[in-house]
């Protein structure tokens, strides 16, 4: 990997943040490298508060998506919430649907099938709406590019409510609101909020306009936070304060289908990394393989013991895609040694049989070991459908625009993407691609990097320091758990590798010069660096810290994410 030391920050910020705040040095240098420049600010990062939440209706059309709700509570009119199959969509359909079912009207939920109907708005749920009487649609997570299919709403008489956080094109649908921060005539002043955070800020928006206080939509923030995680949205602003509460909720409180998913590991307090790598793969998997409508009834029950049956089959659907997406894995790695593509700067696979499904995955999996940017194709009726995966600093939506004459359709962001076109333009559009790739991509780019805080001494490392750590949560985009560096660490002879295969190392550390300290260490799939920890060489290592619990003891642990040589 590349090691990359960030910047030190001002120092006079660093100084002051000292002195005001009480702290040490490196948590100071910290709070600096997050634009932290005060003690209110500091007051902030560390305090989230529900006060510091925006007024919803800084955002355009709020106050349209407000009154057309009361219009159709008032007249009992039937609402259809309407939402992408990924996490983020189903939890904003639970948490639209939660919300109104409790004003006593019909109300139903609509996701796509990922394979009849494909992303977004689709005109079959136009259909099943005007079949059920339905006069009001709300879509969550999608909707923003959907022109013609809210016009073909309107043209059956059925009013539309857009939530939405995608960029939007030149022209905005004519629908009755359009929420989505991204709008050029938009003034929120936060841009961005996940689909789920949108549907938040209408329901508070309603509630406020009820004259009701916050805390009655605080339970709905179990969902928000769980759209947050997986969505991999900045954990920043505002999304900090609901993923901060969110997480509360889950650990606190949470709806029975959060529990009954929760009650599949011994985990407590669950953290923004346990959603991102234990709940959301099961959220997601049923949206994947079989239909959304099996998480939207999950996350919709009323008791734990309804939660628990439709887990049951959650969880048969995951083990399902988690064998499709192994099995497809090593088909591509494959393809890419018979093809002999290891030492291009962009991979592309393509397999018929391929689960249109997974291949998201598949291509993230395909970075792990290739580090480049990567498409995965599979059939889709007549047409190819392929999901796209970036590597850092590399903008792969404008890497398919540049080819976007060979396409039928594409959309996602710079590190993700989706695309269709006709099978005939495969090699054209495969060719060009890879040449915009070889043109734009920087060489540094293709090698993973590691971006450090901070080179501290082991000396640094008390219970003091981890408590304070730990305030810096919750972590993730924006707001990364610190990563330092400490030069001159050496194993105290116990080093092993563990895992099925030796592909991790187990260690315990100490550092030349600091006599009183060591830690025990992990470091996932470093295996294969074992000999030389194993002569007790010194090393630079690169880290970050965390609290390891063991019958019922609580200690520091650190966990080496990349370790070389000390020179």
């Amino acid at each position: 990997m590349r090691w990359n030391l960030k910047e030190d920050p001002d120092k006079e910020i660093v100084t002051h943040l000292q002195n005001v705040l009480g702290v040490d040095n490196v948590i100071a240098k910290l709070l600096a490298q997050r634009d932290i420049k005060n003690y209110e600010e500091a007051k902030s990062f560390f305090r989230p508060s529900l006060s510091d939440l925006h007024d919803p209706y800084l955002m355009k059309d709020m106050d349209k998506a407000v009154m057309r709700i009361e219009e159709a509570l008032n007249k009992k009119e039937s609402i259809l919430v309407f939402g992408d199959y990924d996490v983020d969509g189903t939890t904003s359909v639970a948490l639209m649907y939660s919300y109104l079912k409790s004003f006593d009207i019909n109300i139903e939920t609509y996701i796509p099938d990922r394979y009849n109907e494909g992303y977004g708005v689709s005109y079959q749920g136009i259909d099943y709406a005007k079949q059920k009487n339905i006069t009001l649609i709300i879509a969550l997570d999608c909707g923003i590019k959907s022109i013609e299919h809210i016009d073909y709403a309107k043209g059956l008489g059925i009013d539309f409510i857009i939530c939405d956080h995608h960029l939007p094109s030149d022209v905005i649908p004519n629908a009755t609101a359009v929420l989505d921060p991204k709008r050029e005539d938009c003034n929120y002043p936060y841009k961005e909020l996940c689909g789920c955070g949108v549907g938040f800020k209408l329901i508070q928006a309603h509630s406020m306009h009820l004259k009701q206080p916050i805390e009655k939509i605080i339970p709905y923030l179990d969902l928000v936070a769980t759209a947050i995680a997986a969505d991999v949205v900045p954990i920043t602003g505002e999304n900090r304060i609901l993923a901060y509460y969110g997480l509360k909720v889950i650990n606190n409180t949470p709806r029975p289908g959060i529990e009954a998913l929760m009650d599949l590991y011994d985990i407590k307090p669950y953290t923004m990394s346990d959603i991102v790598f234990k709940l959301a793969p099961k959220i997601n998997a049923a949206g994947r393989i079989e239909h959304g409508n099996y998480t939207v009834d999950l996350l919709t029950k009323f008791t734990i013991e309804e939660a628990k049956q439709t887990v049951k089959k959650i969880v048969e659907i995951n083990v399902e895609r988690r064998t499709l997406d192994q099995g497809i894995t090593e088909e591509a790695l494959k393809q890419i040694i018979d093809q002999k593509t290891i030492n291009t700067k962009s991979t592309i696979v393509y397999s018929p049989s391929w689960h249109k499904g997974v291949i998201g995955i598949v291509a993230s999996r395909l970075i792990d070991t290739y580090y480049r940017p990567t498409l995965v194709f599979t059939d889709s009726g007549e047409y190819l459908a392929a999901s796209a995966r970036s590597v850092k600093n590399f903008d792969i939506y404008q890497a398919l625009e540049v080819c976007s004459e060979y396409l039928i359709q594409f959309g996602g962001h710079m590190y993700a993407a989706g695309l269709t076109m006709k099978k005939e333009n495969f090699e054209a559009f495969k060719s060009k691609f890879e040449q915009v790739v070889e043109d734009t991509i920087q060489e540094t780019d293709l090698i993973p990097e590691i971006e450090i805080d901070s080179i501290i001494r082991f000396s640094n490392i008390t219970d003091k320091f981890l408590r304070v750590l730990k305030q810096f949560e919750p972590f993730g985009p924006g707001n990364p758990s610190p990563v330092f560096m400490s030069k001159q660490a050496f194993d105290t002879g116990y080093a092993k590798t563990a895992g099925v295969n030796g592909e991790h190392l187990k260690m315990t550390l100490k550092q030349r010069g600091v006599s009183n300290k060591k830690f025990p260490a992990i470091g996932f799939n470093l295996g294969r660096q074992f000999e030389k920890v194993k002569e007790k060489q010194f090393l630079d290592i690169v880290y970050s810290i965390e609290e390891n619990k063991w019958r019922n003891k609580v200690s520091i642990q650190v966990q080496i994410k990349d370790m070389q040589l000390s020179w």
